[in-house]
């Protein structure tokens, strides 16, 4: 497991849902990238409601505007690694926002694999 405190960079992607990359979802090809890389994580979340450089608004509320929903992927690793990672991105963001932020992890900790799901029971992973 990756051990990961202290200093970090946060990487976020802002793409539309619809992207894609040789057919599959680009949020998908990302995470898996970011995975194969040995990146610390990598999550997605799906917006509800966003505009961006071409200043089209994409909503959930409007039936025939509920496709193509913004996504975020965010990736968290040590600066090394994460800039490592950049030239990926470029390759594969034709169209979106990708950005950066410093941030401090403060606890970074997966479940082992050896207990079972009664011993985490009240506890919750970040």
């Amino acid at each position: 497991m990756t051990r990961l405190t202290g200093s970090a960079l946060r990487v976020t992607v802002f793409v539309g849902e619809n992207d894609t990359w040789r057919r599959k979802p680009l949020y998908t090809e990302i995470v898996h990238r970011a995975h194969t890389a040995g990146l610390a994580g990598a999550s997605v979340f799906r917006g509800i409601e966003g505009f961006g450089a071409s200043s089209r608004i994409h909503t959930a509320r409007l039936l025939s505007l509920s496709e193509d929903l913004p996504v975020a992927i965010v990736i968290v690793d040590t600066e090394e690694r994460v800039r490592a990672f950049l030239p990926q991105l470029d390759e594969l963001v034709t169209e979106g926002l990708v950005i950066l932020d410093e941030c401090e992890v403060i606890r970074y900790a997966g479940r082992d694999e050896n207990q079972g799901d009664s011993d985490t029971k009240g506890k919750k992973s970040l």
